[in-house]
């Protein structure tokens, strides 16, 4: 068994609700060969520093991730996208320990392909949709802005499609260049929607 973690002991410690389907996850991941490290405040399991799950708690659910996800096989067809804007990830969902322990072997194996994955160093294919997503108040501002064209340009396609996301979501253009506005500066200082 891997190494445990004392930030993911306190994590696990403090789970509201779903301490011990957490628990169980953990100790089926760390049999593993993943290492185990708090990230973004949920335990997360990388393999050679590469992000290969994270698990967590839901209001209704605790759910083990693949960062990778799309990329499974799914022989059991228990992966879902987590919504409707996911790209690659790919989540279990439990609502029990007898749930977990029953699919064991199955998460082992979704694990160890996951990790195989990272091991041929397979990357998803990403579709490149940012100019499908540019919202045309967007547009202009950076026409306007050079500094803002690069700087949003400079930014990771991540951070820039979540943005791309967020100005194009009203229907109303009033409400886009308003949305557009309040974030220019953080777009400007390089920081991601949901930076802090």
């Amino acid at each position: 068994m891997n190494t445990m973690n004392p930030q993911v002991d306190a994590f696990i410690s403090n789970a509201v609700k779903w301490q011990q389907e957490l628990e169980k996850l953990r100790e089926i991941i760390l049999s593993t060969q993943l290492t185990e490290e708090l990230k973004w405040g949920s335990p997360c399991y990388s393999f050679k520093k590469k992000n290969v799950l994270i698990i967590g708690e839901l209001k209704d659910c605790c759910v083990l991730s693949f960062f990778k996800g799309i990329l499974l096989q799914d022989p059991a067809g228990i992966l879902t996208k987590p919504g409707d804007n996911t790209r690659s990830a790919r989540t279990i969902r439990f609502t029990g320990v007898r749930e977990i322990a029953r699919l064991e072997n199955t998460i082992l194996d979704y694990i160890r392909e996951a990790i195989a994955l990272e091991k041929a160093g397979k990357k998803v294919d990403w579709e490149d949709d940012t100019a499908t997503l540019m919202p045309e108040e967007l547009q202009q501002k950076m026409d306007k802005h050079p500094a803002l064209k690069k700087a949003f340009h400079a930014l990771t396609p991540g951070r820039q499609r979540a943005y791309l996301l967020y100005f194009s979501a009203p229907k109303q253009s009033a409400t886009r260049e308003a949305r557009i506005e309040k974030y220019m500066q953080r777009i400007m200082d390089g920081k991601g929607l949901n930076d802090w």
